[in-house]
């Protein structure tokens, strides 16, 4: 079963505050967010398998440890999800990005798939999906769909935000999923914004209304 795991460093509850602040302006609110993905990246990354290899100090030879086993991917949620890849890409440099943008049909109320480019060998890398707030949790669950449909078989999500209800739909259709969050928020409101949430993080991360 997968699990919620909420990061609660202080230096990224530090930081989510000024994100969550309604005055932080778009430039300070892009750099936030990035630096937020970069730490969560940190933990995200934990369970990363190593191999010994040798090689050569100044002083001596010494056997020393790489990181092994499958590489990774980054696929953004559009378009707030792209506020997250640079944060992601800052430690994990040789990631490759993939990208999928979802729509809601006003009729039936589904998740529609719009745009997905992602890289060749999906079946081979790990997955880290971002976007940064899981509310619904349709979106999300969507697009993890559309992942494994395309042949991936390990994937995460990574939000900077969730209310429970998002992150138990996502558990519900993908229950072999990892989730992790900055914050776990208190729940949606009759609009479906999370509570007390950060607004809307795409109109905030690019300067729109």
């Amino acid at each position: 079963m997968g699990k919620v795991i909420v990061l609660d460093h202080p230096l990224i509850k530090h930081k989510l505050t000024y994100i969550r602040d309604k005055n932080t302006g778009s430039k300070e609110f892009r750099e936030l967010v990035s630096e937020v993905a970069m730490l969560m990246a940190y933990e995200v990354t934990r369970d990363m398998e190593l191999e010994e290899v040798e090689i050569e100090t100044p002083i001596t030879k010494m056997k020393s440890e790489v990181i092994a086993g499958k590489k990774v991917g980054i696929v953004p949620i559009l378009r707030a999800g792209l506020g997250m890849v640079d944060g992601m890409l800052s430690l994990l440099p040789a990631a490759k990005v993939g990208h999928i943008g979802l729509y809601r049909d006003p009729e039936t109320l589904k998740p529609v798939e719009y745009y997905c480019k992602l890289p060749q060998d999906i079946e081979e890398r790990k997955l880290i999906v971002v976007d940064p707030m899981l509310a619904t949790g349709g979106s999300a669950s969507a697009a993890i769909t559309f992942l494994k449909q395309r042949g991936a078989n390990n994937i995460k999500l990574v939000c900077l935000i969730a209310a429970p209800e998002g992150a138990e739909a996502v558990h519900k259709a993908h229950p072999d999923v990892d989730i992790y969050l900055a914050n776990m928020d208190e729940n949606l409101n009759e609009d479906a914004y999370i509570v007390p949430g950060l607004g809307d993080a795409g109109d905030r991360l690019f300067g729109t209304k």
